[in-house]
């Protein structure tokens, strides 16, 4: 009984060891000893030694996947605790915090610095019969609100060029035409349109209005669509939201938009509406996400809805079972139905979940590439039924979005990391040549959004211990038992780079900045497995083999503190380095830590995307927003069409 609460305990096998005292007390007093005097260290190491229930570099123990560590022969030395003035607080560094967005004001554009500017130069020139120039004090008591960037854009560029881009003497011409279409089909490209709205006015031989009328309404309409074409150029170009102020999690580089230099290209370029439509994202990805969602606007809702929060084992009677075997019974793989065919049409309109339909069911989350445990959960549920319409449209939507986050173009030789679908692939020349399980970070130590370059792969690694782990876990069990790191392998570092027992450390004297480095030495119990592959960034994120293969096999894999780890690393190490599996084996059977550049760095992708399209080209997968960011993104979409709505 004691052994079985101890191995369930997992992580926090430690608050087993006030149960386990009294077991100890009898096997201290056989060996003739008293309880008090077997120290804090000592009753750790019979812990360990009874149960082998060392944790190895911070990696959870799961069913199938602990391991055994060679325990010393004799107990350790440990030394008496220090006499301590004052111990410091227990310390905890937190993980990154998800904001309250706030979207950037609209301010008003600064006509009176135009008009300043302009007067001037008429002054000069006495040239004050230019159409452009003859408008121009209409704009003196007109307020408009703008992106300050847009805003101070216009200005400099008509102080520069004053002339009109979408206006003559008869109304608004056709450039102006074809760019109000661009704004108008916004939606096509995931935008809104209500965004880019604008009052246009009617040609000349409508319009009813006296000179003076007539001017202040084209140089306001002017002015309007210059301003909403700068818009829809920034949304398509850098996306409406700024990543970086919606978490910690996300880290993306400003992408650079050079607001008067496209106002000056659409000024002068014969198609500005082609311009426009050119600094949306130039890739695939985009492409078939667009293709997406105008299949999905144009079809039909799902005729069977299932209820995505159903769970039933077998054995068991639920009232969404009958929509699911009708929509298995739709499956239309022809393998599948001349096996389980006659089955689901047996079993057809039963709400019981009989032991004769577990084999279908295991049949086809093979064939969704689930694990085949004949449970019908939420992921059951959604590969067989589906997101609805509203759903996948939606999901779309914020995969678009967050694809202008990152660079047009994507580079023909790449790594794609999806967290939202636990998977991993490496693209060449715009073809999937390697696709894999990956485990990504907890919702609490969550994979952060960036993008970087593969540069090396480590063979036979060390693990340096994360600071947040080694304060937020670690150290808590060092208070406790400073010898722990020393038995499992371990190495501790002093600030001279000098290597010191990690029992002669008074730990209680350290909060959060702990003078320290610790390492874990390679092995089979090392956390990152025999190889790891390399993009160095701040977050410590990076690709790496695991000893906790079992993972793998599960459906929803979020297990990690933040890195990815590969169920087939040899291969992706393999692929970004141009060689073979087998040198790659070769390299780790060696034994010693090494480290291997790759020919020419690799762009690699940690991306969040629950509408993803399949580098394969198997079309779009739908994803669980397994860390809340699509509920985040959401609000901060809202919130800037709700400011941009006020300032229109």
């Amino acid at each position: 009984m004691i052994r079985h609460t101890l191995i369930n305990s997992g992580d926090k096998f430690m608050s087993g060891k006030i149960a386990l005292r009294g077991s100890l007390s009898v096997m201290a007093v056989a060996a003739g000893l008293s309880m008090a005097a077997v120290p804090a260290a000592a009753e750790q190491y019979l812990i360990d030694l009874l149960f082998n229930q060392h944790r190895s570099g911070g990696q959870p123990v799961t069913q199938g996947s602990q391991r055994r560590e060679v325990a010393p022969r004799s107990v350790p030395k440990v030394t008496a605790p220090r006499t301590r003035a004052a111990a410091v607080p227990a310390p905890k560094i937190s993980a990154p915090s998800y904001y309250d967005y706030k979207p950037d004001p609209l301010v008003k554009v600064g006509f009176g610095a135009l008009l300043q500017v302009l007067f001037a130069d008429v002054a000069e020139t006495g040239d004050e019969k230019d159409p452009f120039l003859e408008a121009l004090p209409e704009l003196a008591d007109h307020v408009m609100l703008a992106e300050r960037e847009i805003g101070e854009a216009l200005v400099a560029h008509y102080s520069r060029a004053p002339e009109f881009i979408w206006v003559d003497t008869d109304g608004p011409n056709e450039r102006a035409a074809s760019v109000i279409r661009v704004l108008e089909n916004a939606a096509g490209f995931g935008l809104s349109e209500a965004d880019y709205l604008l009052p246009v006015p009617s040609p000349a031989a409508g319009s009813s209005k006296n000179r003076r009328d007539r001017l202040r309404e084209l140089i306001r309409f002017e002015m309007a669509l210059s301003t909403r074409a700068l818009r829809y150029a920034r949304d398509a170009n850098t996306g409406r939201v700024n990543p970086n102020k919606l978490s910690g999690y996300h880290d993306f580089p400003t992408k650079p938009l050079d607001e008067q230099a496209v106002l000056g290209v659409l000024a002068r370029t014969p198609s500005p509406a082609r311009y426009l439509e050119a600094l949306h994202p130039q890739n695939a990805l985009y492409a078939e996400l667009r293709k997406e969602l105008k299949a999905l606007r144009d079809s039909e809702e799902r005729e069977i809805i299932v209820d995505p929060e159903t769970f039933v084992r077998p054995g068991q009677s639920h009232a969404e079972l009958p929509k699911i075997l009708r929509l298995l019974k739709s499956e239309n793989d022809p393998q599948f139905q001349t096996k389980h065919g006659e089955i689901l049409v047996a079993h057809a309109g039963s709400e019981f979940y009989a032991q004769e339909l577990v084999p279908v069911i295991k049949a086809v989350q093979r064939l969704y590439d689930l694990n085949p445990d004949g449970v019908i959960g939420r992921r059951t549920v959604g590969a067989i039924a589906g997101d609805s319409k509203a759903v996948r449209i939606e999901k779309v939507l914020l995969a678009m979005e967050r694809l202008r986050w990152h660079p047009s173009h994507l580079g023909s030789r790449r790594v794609m990391i999806n967290a939202a679908s636990f998977s991993a692939h490496y693209i060449e020349g715009e073809k999937e040549k390697l696709s894999m399980r990956a485990v990504v970070g907890t919702r609490a130590n969550q994979t952060n959004s960036f993008y970087d370059e593969i540069e090396y792969v480590e063979y036979n690694p060390y693990w340096g211990v994360p600071r947040s782990i080694l304060v937020n876990e670690k150290l808590p069990r060092l208070r406790q038992d400073p010898g722990y790191l020393d038995r499992a392998g371990y190495e501790v570092v002093d600030s001279r780079g000098r290597r010191v027992s990690s029992a002669s450390v008074d730990w209680w004297r350290y909060g959060a900045n702990i003078p320290y480095n610790v390492r874990q030495k390679p092995g089979p119990s090392n956390a990152l497995g025999e190889v790891k592959i390399m993009f160095p960034n701040k977050h410590d994120i990076y690709m790496h083999d695991t000893p906790a293969k079992s993972l793998f096999s599960r459906d929803t894999r979020a297990y990690s503190h933040g890195c990815v780890r590969l169920q087939n690393p040899r291969e992706m190490a393999a692929a970004v380095l141009g060689t073979s599996v087998n040198e790659v084996g070769r390299r780790i059977s060696e034994g010693r830590n090494a480290r291997q550049n790759v020919p020419q760095k690799i762009p690699v992708y940690v991306s969040y995307f629950t509408a993803w399209p399949e580098p394969s080209g198997s079309g779009v997968s739908y994803h669980d927003d397994i860390y809340g960011r699509d509920d985040a993104l959401k609000k901060a979409l809202a919130k800037v069409e709700e400011l941009r709505a006020a300032g229109s």
